[in-house]
């Protein structure tokens, strides 16, 4: 075939050298003349300019594409110390990139202050931001709503002069829940105070957590608390959504709502189950699920198992051959960019989170050797401190944390992280390129 080809393209040069001596031969009218500049111009000079000016303008964005995560060759099982310590910090310059089509949620605490910067640099891969502001409290016989101090309508303009993520600040419920939940007046109050301060600060909705809270005091074991606990949701969702968004009239403001993972393989009176996401799903546009802290220092271990990851998304979707799409759409996986340096010697155990600064000391200081444990999906490595107290420590890596998107996408879900200030840069090319 090759030899057929080049042979026809030769016949094909000889007929066209033919063609050209007689075409000499033959005085040009003008009119031709005419149309042979127009087609060098249109169809040659024109899509030449075109292709330089592209080179120029779009070259270093083909060039960031071309040596992305995946093309360096180090989201893989067995990594390594040096590894990590040469690549973390290179994220790519590429960062309005989003292939995602589910709503990605990112935490920015105000106690890890790169988060804030992460925010404003890759702001075009997350549908919403919430920065940790507002605490909702009891006081005497009323309520106090609190935080406001720390909210930055700078950062926000800046982050909204990027991108679209909507600006959603997570308010947490600490008010006692008998007295609230038992008063109407108390409930409307609660209401009235968030809706308020979401207009007047121009927030695009809010992120609400409450359950844990309830569940501590008890309320969720209690059938008559429970149903009233998640009227107050419903209200406070309705509330919101028949309030405009401040940057467009024609949508209302957003509710997200912060729920925990079930601790077992049987639902409790005090988990969030799937009838209570029915309950709520015309009144909140996402679920953050709290996929995360599986292990604490009394029992040390993974973040983030995949295996319970997919029994709390069972437990509350169904199979995920046969889910409700609409409904799988607003419940949001949660995925950790923290890890846990755990005490594994001695007799009380002990040890806790860690941020990515925390996690790089320990990689430059100790040089450990990465182990790769195929059940719960996560990286862990091994030292000894100055005291010879052993430890085990568990941060996720690119391929764990892809391993997480892949799921969600399988699932057809969102996600939530956190929060992004506790990561490592390279996270973030997950998000562009996954």
């Amino acid at each position: 075939m090759a030899r057929k080809r080049r042979s026809s393209a030769a016949e094909s040069l000889k007929r066209q050298k033919d063609g050209e001596e007689s075409l000499s031969q033959v005085e040009e009218p003008d009119s031709d003349r005419s149309l042979i500049a127009i087609f060098v111009i249109f169809f040659i000079l024109i899509p030449a300019v075109s292709i330089v000016v592209y080179k120029v303008k779009f070259a270093d964005r083909v060039i960031q594409t071309e040596t992305s995560i995946r093309h360096r060759g180090i989201v893989k099982t067995n990594i390594s110390f040096q590894e990590i310590l040469t690549e973390h910090s290179k994220a790519s310059e590429n960062s309005t990139t989003r292939h995602y089509d589910y709503p990605v949620l990112a935490y920015i605490t105000p106690w890890n202050s790169k988060g804030y910067d992460m925010a404003k640099m890759f702001n075009s891969k997350f549908t919403h931001l919430s920065p940790v502001w507002y605490d909702l409290k009891s006081q005497g016989s009323g309520l106090v709503l609190e935080g406001r101090h720390n909210a930055d309508k700078g950062w926000i303009q800046e982050l909204r002069s990027r991108g679209n993520a909507l600006i959603l600040p997570r308010f947490v419920l600490k008010a006692i829940p008998s007295e609230m939940l038992k008063k109407k007046k108390l409930r409307e109050k609660a209401i009235s105070l968030i809706v308020t301060e979401c207009r007047e600060m121009e927030y695009d909705g809010i992120v609400f957590e409450s359950w844990s809270r309830w569940a501590a005091y008890g309320v969720l074991q209690d059938p008559d608390k429970r149903k009233m606990a998640l009227q107050f949701v419903k209200q406070l969702g309705e509330a919101l959504h028949s309030t405009n968004s401040p940057r467009n009239n024609q949508q209302h403001m957003q509710f997200m709502y912060v729920v925990g993972p079930p601790r077992s393989e049987k639902l409790q009176m005090y988990d969030f189950g799937p009838e209570d996401l029915q309950f709520l799903k015309d009144s909140v546009d996402g679920f953050s699920l709290m996929t995360y802290d599986f292990s604490n220092p009394q029992n040390p271990g993974p973040n983030a198992p995949v295996k319970w990851i997919d029994l709390t998304l069972k437990l509350l979707l169904g199979s995920s051959n046969n889910i409700d799409s609409t409904l799988a759409r607003k419940v949001l996986l949660g995925i950790n960019f923290y890890g846990n340096d755990f005490v594994i010697s001695g007799d009380s155990g002990g040890g806790g989170a860690i941020t990515g600064r925390d996690y790089l000391t320990l990689l430059q200081k100790h040089k450990p050797t990465w182990h790769w444990d195929k059940e719960s999906g996560e990286h862990l490595f091994m030292y000894r401190d100055n005291k010879n107290i052993k430890h085990a420590v568990f941060y996720p890596t690119l391929m764990s944390i892809l391993l997480r998107l892949e799921n969600a996408r399988l699932w057809g879900i969102g996600i939530s992280i956190w929060e992004i200030g506790q990561g490592l840069d390279y996270f973030f090319d997950l998000l562009a390129f996954w």
